[in-house]
């Protein structure tokens, strides 16, 4: 059968298993998710995200070392829809992410449901506020992620990062653990799964559910040093957060710009390695 024939016969298949397991995850974020303690919701959420990768046949293989208890900002190169699912399918995780995502049909309601913070691009007000919403996610123990780049790539390389957001984790005195997602097909570095530009999400699902040999390394790399010259500035990764009275202040942290930058350069060395 032609290489085409065979897309369109994948397609079709695990579109068959991807609507309905859609559907469940929309009722599942409508009734389920208000019933259920935090610990519940992130253990449906890992395994939901699981099962939707494998239900698209992309296989995901977790290297490195990472935080999967209390506050981390997880920091990561951007490269399509399906980078929410996997880093889900490692340690449930809020994120923040561009207001435009909510409209995305699907998608938008799902990641809107699981605790998404959404930021309207060039609002400095926006800014402030999901600072705020940050902090307060971070003090009940949870894992958020960013995609500071603030948009997607093909994925071989990086875009200039945004520091604005890095402001929260100055006064939080949490971990902040960089990541680098490397997307492969059979075995090779591909762009197959990149969704960029004006592409349309149904363009980008046709494509990659009508493919093969799809897989995400994500990389967990070591977490970034807050430090400012050296002198330590947080607790280690796994200690809870510290108490108003005893956390380090935020001039004793390096400015957000340095830790964005920090981050871009181990993510880079993470994607060439």
């Amino acid at each position: 059968m032609a290489g085409g024939a065979m897309s369109v016969v994948w397609f079709v298949a695990r579109m068959a298993f991807l609507l309905p397991l859609l559907v469940v995850g929309l009722l599942c974020v409508a009734v389920v998710y208000p019933l259920l303690s935090v610990r519940g919701r992130c253990r449906l959420n890992r395994r939901w995200s699981r099962l939707l990768l494998g239900v698209c046949g992309i296989r995901v293989r977790a290297a490195g070392t990472p935080i999967l208890e209390g506050p981390v900002l997880y920091v990561a190169n951007h490269v399509s829809w399906i980078d929410i699912f996997v880093m889900n399918s490692v340690r449930a995780t809020a994120f923040i992410a561009k207001s435009e995502i909510r409209a995305w049909p699907v998608i938008g309601y799902l990641v809107a449901g699981a605790g998404t913070l959404f930021i309207q691009r060039g609002q400095r007000h926006a800014v402030h506020a999901v600072s705020e919403a940050m902090q307060a996610r971070f003090a009940q123990g949870e894992a958020l992620g960013l995609f500071p780049e603030g948009t997607t790539s093909l994925g071989d390389d990086l875009l200039p990062f945004h520091a604005s957001l890095f402001e929260p984790v100055r006064f939080a005195s949490v971990p902040v653990q960089p990541l680098a997602m490397q997307f492969r097909q059979h075995g090779k570095r591909s762009s197959t799964a990149a969704f960029v530009g004006e592409e349309t999400l149904v363009a980008n699902l046709w494509r990659v559910l009508g493919s093969r040999g799809l897989s995400v390394d994500i990389i967990y790399l070591p977490p970034l040093d807050l430090s400012v010259d050296g002198v330590p500035a947080r607790p280690p990764a796994t200690a809870s957060p510290q108490s108003p009275s005893t956390a380090p202040s935020a001039a004793a942290v390096a400015p957000r710009a340095i830790l964005a930058e920090r981050a871009r350069q181990a993510i880079a060395r993470g994607l060439n390695g």
